[in-house]
């Protein structure tokens, strides 16, 4: 295996024992939604809880769970795993606004510095994989990463320096998209659209990465002048 996909599964695997809950748990949430039977299972210990209640916590809104923070911090392992091998079958962008709602940066501390250690781990396994073998596209998991960390320039720092052949395939497949209908002028990550990215996306894409990009809309005098000006008349948040 990969030493990258090594240390991916490595930061995967530590997960697991630094999000030992041993006090007791009882979920409770909407009865509407959910039966007794469901909160029983979420009770329980978290490997056990099948791939349809998973993706359930994964996507429900907050508000249809008792304790939410409590109950996602318990089953986080499990989404992140699901999330990276694509059997997490929901939006990867709510992942980051549901860890923000569960404010995961208070944790104990084993916990959140095993997340800490897994983002730049995740992100330089994606990078290092060709698109076709990852189940998410390379936008998406930047905007995981970007909204649940609050910062965008270290990945992007990241991908700068990583000169490989599937890391360009990642980047001719972004920029293509953040280019259709000239996006990145008013480009906003997460699914709530919590972060705001044309500011430190933008001049990334046009002089640190340039030289890897094969664009010619790029090329276009004209096209260029059209993108800088409607990311600077364009605030952030406008509708």
């Amino acid at each position: 295996m990969d030493p990258v996909q090594l240390h991916l599964t490595a930061a995967l695997d530590a997960l697991d024992p630094a999000f030992v809950d041993e006090e007791p748990f009882t979920a409770g949430g909407c009865t509407y939604c959910y039966g007794e039977e469901n909160f029983a299972e979420l009770s329980g210990p978290p490997h056990l809880v099948s791939e349809d209640m998973l993706s359930a916590v994964a996507f429900e809104v907050v508000d249809h769970w008792h304790d939410f923070p409590r109950l996602y911090r318990r089953l986080t392992p499990r989404i992140l795993r699901a999330v990276v091998t694509g059997r997490l079958h929901v939006d990867p962008n709510v992942i980051a606004s549901r860890l923000l709602r569960a404010a995961w940066t208070t944790w104990p501390p084993a916990q959140a510095d095993a997340l800490r250690a897994f983002w730049p781990t995740w992100w330089r396994a994606t990078l290092h994989t060709h698109p076709d073998d990852v189940p998410a596209t390379v936008r998406e998991i930047l905007s995981l990463i970007t909204v649940a960390t609050g910062t965008l320039r270290p990945w992007l720092d990241i991908w700068t320096s990583t000169w490989t052949a599937s890391a360009d395939a990642h980047l001719a497949e972004f920029v293509d998209d953040v280019l259709c209908e000239s996006e990145i002028t008013d480009l906003a990550m997460g699914f709530y659209d919590e972060y705001h990215a044309t500011a430190e996306l933008l001049p990334w894409l046009l002089t640190d990465i340039r030289d890897r990009i094969a664009e010619p809309r790029l090329d276009d005098p004209d096209y260029l002048d059209f993108l800088l000006t409607e990311a600077l008349a364009t605030p952030p948040g406008t509708p």
